[in-house]
């Protein structure tokens, strides 16, 4: 089968096209032929070698998420068959013509939806889904802010929240950005390249903040709780290091938590599918969830979509789309 494969930790340049064996399904695992796989700001993260507990990189095949169609079930597996259309959350190797997936980590593709749509959904969704319902407690009526709201990420979390009846907030980088956020249900998304944003939203408060920023946001994001908020970190772009008052986090009640999804445990994904799949998908069937797909790039171009995932143009997610037709000039 073809796969992106890292080579060595380093730029995206690391990525290249290889000729793989397809992998055998273990008993509760499925075979999926992919047709799309998402890109990640983790992905990144791995390709450079600075994903925590990834370990040694080269020969690894990227990818945490994918679309496609099972093509062979082991023997422990009873829900699915094969020609089933799933989108699924993987480790890693998504980045192929075929990965192998836990059977209980595995979703439906929702009615009407695209494979490229279906494969931007099990990453976010299932990190939102956590960090913002699960970890930060939200509630409806709650407000919730959330920063880099025009990542894939972003644009998840003020849908799922706005659906669910939370007045959001977002940060942005551009008035364009902005704009789609709030478009998808923010009440209002703030440049935070021409404005502050503590300033701004300084009225308005938040009892949940979702932050993959961290360094300078974090007092302001402290400072912008209302008594017995919660602050969700998923990432810290700015710096994993910030002081603060522990007698103001002792005497409002505050919350400060976080999470990464890769090194869970498979029980822990498979309990979070299902609350996903119970929870989410009848917004997605009820059209009260929109996919934003900003590019698309053939898996043989997987170099270039990291590119843009680093320049932070986009809006949206990023999918490659995998199989024959999609491959370029790479055969």
């Amino acid at each position: 089968m073809n796969a992106i494969v890292i080579t060595e930790p380093g730029s995206a340049a690391v990525l290249q096209l290889q000729q793989r064996h397809a992998p055998e399904p273990a008993p509760h695992e499925v075979l999926i032929r992919v047709h799309a796989a998402g890109i990640n700001r983790p992905d990144v993260l791995l390709r450079q070698g600075r994903y925590g507990g990834a370990g040694d990189v080269a020969g690894l095949i990227p990818g945490l998420e994918l679309a496609g169609i099972i093509e062979r079930c082991g023997a422990q597996v009873y829900r699915w068959q094969p020609g089933d259309a799933v989108c699924a959350l993987l480790a890693a190797g998504a980045y192929a013509e075929y990965a192998v997936v836990d059977a209980r980590h595995c979703l439906p593709v929702p009615a009407g939806w695209s494979m490229t749509e279906a494969a931007s959904l099990p990453e976010t969704v299932f990190t939102v889904w956590h960090n913002v319902f699960q970890r930060g407690q939200l509630q409806p009526g709650e407000t919730l802010l959330v920063h880099g709201g025009s990542s894939g990420i972003g644009i998840t979390a003020i849908q799922l929240a706005a659906a669910l009846g939370s007045p959001v907030y977002a940060t942005a980088g551009t008035d364009e950005k902005c704009r789609a956020c709030e478009r998808l249900g923010a009440a209002r998304c703030v440049n935070y390249q021409t404005e502050d944003f503590e300033a701004v939203l300084r009225e308005a408060g938040a009892d949940v903040i979702l932050d993959m920023v961290g360094g300078d946001y974090i007092p302001k994001n402290l400072k912008l709780l209302r008594d017995d908020g919660r602050l969700v970190f998923i990432n810290a772009m700015r710096g994993f290091n910030a002081g603060f008052n522990a007698l103001d986090i002792m005497r409002r009640r505050l919350t400060i938590t976080g999470s990464t999804l890769r090194p869970r445990s498979a029980e822990f994904k498979a309990a979070l599918a299902a609350a996903v799949e119970q929870h989410v998908w009848p917004l997605l069937a009820a059209g009260r969830f929109r996919p934003v797909i900003y590019a698309t790039f053939p898996l043989s171009e997987a170099a270039a979509a990291h590119e843009l995932m680093e320049s932070s143009a986009h809006t949206g997610k990023i999918v490659l789309e995998v199989g024959s037709r999609a491959l370029g000039q790479a055969k």
